[in-house]
């Protein structure tokens, strides 16, 4: 559960703005959507290489 403290006088968007924050470091969302699809692990470690591939070459071209 999240709290987010709230001061005599503070602006109510400040504190939504404090909540939303504190919201999105948690990582709930994020869990959410991966959890929505399931991927087969073997289409998870092609993409993890397919990533690794293309980072290689991004660093590739810098040199």
């Amino acid at each position: 559960m999240i709290i987010v403290p709230v001061k005599e006088g503070e602006n109510i968007e400040k504190a939504l703005k404090k909540f939303k924050r504190k919201f999105e470091k948690t990582g709930v969302v994020k869990e959410l959507r991966r959890r929505q699809q399931y991927d087969k692990p073997s289409v998870l470690k092609r993409l993890e290489k397919e990533h690794s591939v293309y980072v290689q070459k991004l660093r590739q071209m810098e040199e």
